[in-house]
């Protein structure tokens, strides 16, 4: 998932056993690392920011209010510490990160998908960190997509990156909508689902809002639930990781795609989403023009304050009735530059993200997902009733489900900008089909990942 197009990136709770996460990240304390996905870490010191002054540099996802206000509580509590924040959309951050790592180095950064990163040496190897703070006593399915291996796959080997939050994606729905159309209760299985969408379309309201303009295909937040609908995450997870001979082309997602399909020629969505961005669907959502849009927990905290008692959030129904339930769900990755001037600072802001108070309260009431951290860390009180309630539960299930998994947008580091987003346009437009559509995107893979 980037948050917002990358799934925030874009999940769900410490109670997660399977939760998954966006790799990225390198080594301890002390002396650079820029050996790559093979080098060490040696065991460092407690991370500290020290007494004396410290500027962190820091390259956050713009729009996303989260991080910053994470920044702004982390400089009260230790005002020797100040930040200079440099903020770009998600899609610039994935274009920029090679260079910006290499040129320009950020203490700490919003990551995209980063075994490139890894291989090319530009991440600190967090492992030292991770000894030091206690991070590797942490339940280990917290930091398991975090973790890169030597040949670049997922999901082993050394940490390369920390999670500000977990979070989830699913279906938000407008309530009093759904009233209108009869929606008492949330869809049970696939076919609930597809007859609810046609009621709202028979009264006249646009069933789905969902952005799919410019650089970043949202298309892609429905397409990976409803393969989550009909098959099991396990092989997707598979495929975001790298692992060889792992495949998107399969018939269960070919029956996702087609039947994405079927939502577009039904007019299931609103009718200028090739146009619109990640912002316009927000708008039009909160003004109450559609009654579903796919996206992520991170905007809990945002639509219980716009939308008060008016959203809903449920997790994509099975095909099949009592079918276990499935999202995408991964940290708020960032990272340490492998050339940071300011690495132990940085790791020090990381684990004090996961384990101090006031940071997990932000973490829930602002970010609206669960905060990172040991398994019995405090956990803010949450208003019953809220949408950040709401999303906080189906974390569970999904935990309970072991139904985690990472966003296709992540597999590889073009494969989102330069696969998926011009592939979905052209399906949105009637100009590809949805097995051509898998087939163009797994032959760009296989090249990204010999590459």
């Amino acid at each position: 998932m980037a948050h917002g197009p990358t799934l925030r990136p874009l999940l769900a709770g410490l109670t997660l056993a399977a939760l998954a996460a966006t790799a990225a990240c390198s080594a301890p304390g002390g002396d650079s690392d820029t050996t790559g996905a093979t080098a060490s870490a040696a065991p460092a010191a407690a991370a500290t920011c020290g007494t004396a002054p410290v500027t962190l540099k820091g390259y956050f996802e713009t729009g996303f209010p989260l991080p910053k206000n994470l920044a702004d509580e982390f400089s009260k509590q230790f005002p020797n510490v100040k930040w200079d924040i440099r903020e770009d959309q998600f899609a610039v951050i994935t274009q920029n990160a090679p260079r910006v790592l290499a040129d320009d180095p950020p203490d700490l950064m919003r990551l995209p998908q980063v075994s490139e990163l890894v291989k090319d040496g530009l991440l600190k190897n967090l492992d030292g960190y991770a000894q030091a703070t206690g991070w590797d006593k942490w339940p280990a399915s917290q930091l398991e997509q975090m973790r890169v291996g030597a040949s670049g796959q997922r999901g082993d080997g050394p940490l390369y990156a920390m999670g500000l939050n977990f979070s989830m994606t699913g279906l938000f729905y407008n309530k009093k909508l759904a009233a209108q159309i009869g929606m008492t209760q949330p869809p049970e299985t696939l076919a609930d689902l597809d007859a609810v969408l046609q009621k709202a379309k028979d009264a006249g309201i646009t069933p789905i809002d969902q952005f799919n303009g410019g650089a970043t295909g949202g298309l892609a937040f429905p397409l990976q639930n409803l393969m989550t609908a009909y098959g099991e995450p396990g092989p997707i997870n598979d495929w975001i990781f790298q692992k060889p001979g792992a495949a998107i082309d399969t018939p269960s997602n070919l029956q996702a795609v087609q039947h994405l399909e079927k939502w577009i020629k039904a007019g299931y969505f609103a009718a200028d989403i090739n146009s619109q961005d990640y912002a316009a669907m927000m708008s039009q959502f909160i003004g109450g023009k559609a009654l579903f849009m796919f996206n992520g927990d991170w905007e809990s905290g945002n639509l219980d304050k716009q939308m008060a008692g008016n959203a809903g959030f449920l997790l994509m129904p099975p095909a099949q009735a009592g079918g276990k339930r499935a999202a995408m769900s991964a940290p708020l990755t960032y990272g340490i530059s492998s050339k940071a001037k300011n690495a132990d600072c940085a790791a020090f802001f990381l684990n004090w993200v996961a384990t101090n108070q006031q940071a997990r309260d932000i973490a829930v009431k602002v970010g609206g997902s669960h905060p990172m951290g040991p398994a019995d860390a405090y956990m803010p009180p949450v208003q019953e009733g809220t949408v950040t309630a709401s999303t906080l539960a189906a974390g569970a299930t999904i935990g309970k489900d072991n139904g985690a998994m990472d966003f296709i947008a992540n597999a590889t580091g073009a494969i989102y900008a330069k696969s998926w987003t011009p592939q979905l346009q052209k399906l949105a437009a009637g100009q590809q089909t949805p097995d051509a559509l898998l087939k163009s995107v797994q032959k760009d893979y296989e090249t990204q990942v010999k590459n």
